[in-house]
């Protein structure tokens, strides 16, 4: 007896579901995790952007930065910010790595491929790029909020006369509809020129690195083992240091752009119009960029690199451990 077209249908669909749902929830995980541990170093990164375009610089360097937050603000500052990058980072690898699994499987529809064939790295980059794009548009609102309250204790308003008592920070949901309020629901994608630049070609170097590494520690074991072995046979170490390398070259990649962004996204709080005075227009991307570049020439743009590409190694390495041990041992 023939299965019924109707009942293949729904088998499908609901494979499709589980995958989406698992998907989701080992990438929200991983996520949520790494977002913990890297949340002070990020900090770090948004106020040494945002200070390129400053006439005297806040803080000498990321070291100097961390210190002065620790003195100034305790524990708390260097958690500043912190719930709208756990949603983000929710939100963000839920997003990458869905989307990533359905560009894959459209690139093997539109090339006639088996979906069991693991595709070839330029394709599995494309798809990670298509993964970056539609993941940014996620991601601005949820970094715009992050990067204004990074910069809350040191924005110009923020200053407490002695004798008085200092005024409570506004909290995440305050950011938010503050930003609708003075700007509408557009406003929430101020920046988002260079969080699509940055998560279009920096997702594409991640994911592609990621499995480029990864395909040569397989091939290693292979070698010495004299054995087939699987690409989902990844060791926890091997998926630690193919991802340890693979946030390496996301943040290399495109960190200008993000540069640019955090910039833009803080200009309200640290360049504040004054009351009265001449209203300055918003800068665009471009402007920004251009602006930054004759402040501090390339020095600028990279302007918090260093400590990103430092956090970003571990993290990564956190994100695709825990990835993919969920996907071995769950399914």
């Amino acid at each position: 007896m023939e299965t019924p077209p109707d009942a293949l249908h729904g088998t499908a669909t609901e494979s499709a579901a589980l995958r989406a749902a698992r998907e989701i929830g080992y990438g929200s995980i991983a996520g949520m995790v790494s977002k913990v541990f890297e949340h002070p170093f990020d900090l770090t990164k948004v106020r040494l952007q945002s200070q390129v375009l400053d006439a005297t610089a806040r803080f000498n360097g990321p070291i100097d930065c961390l210190k002065q937050t620790w003195q100034k603000e305790g524990i708390r500052g260097l958690y500043r910010g912190l719930p709208a990058p756990i949603v983000g980072a929710m939100a963000e690898n839920a997003s990458l790595f869905l989307a990533y699994g359905e560009f894959q499987t459209l690139i093997r529809r539109f090339t006639h491929r088996p979906l069991e064939d693991k595709l070839p790295l330029y394709q599995l980059a494309l798809a990670a790029a298509g993964a970056g794009a539609v993941t940014s548009f996620i991601l601005t609102p949820i970094e715009l909020v992050k990067c204004k309250m990074q910069v809350q204790m040191i924005a110009p308003q923020a200053a407490v006369t002695p004798g008085t008592v200092p005024r409570p920070l506004p909290g995440p949901i305050s950011v938010l509809f503050t930003v609708i309020r003075s700007t509408g629901l557009r406003g929430l994608w101020l920046g988002h020129t260079g969080t699509l630049i940055r998560e279009t070609g920096g997702t594409a170097a991640w994911f592609g690195t990621k499995e480029y590494v990864a395909s040569l520690l397989l091939a290693r074991r292979a070698r010495l083992e004299n054995t087939t072995v699987s690409p989902t046979e990844l060791r926890p170490w091997e998926s630690a240091l193919s991802g340890a390398c693979a946030g390496a070259a996301f943040n290399f990649a495109l960190f200008p752009a993000d540069s640019v962004k955090s910039t833009m996204q803080t200009a309200e709080e640290l360049r504040p119009t004054v009351v009265g005075g001449p209203q300055v227009p918003k800068l665009s991307f471009g402007q920004t960029f251009m602006a930054m570049y004759r402040a501090q020439g390339i020095k600028g743009l990279y302007a918090g690199c260093g400590i990103t590409v430092a956090r970003s190694i571990p993290s990564s390495a956190i994100i695709f451990l825990i990835y993919d041990e969920l996907k071995k041992y769950l399914g």
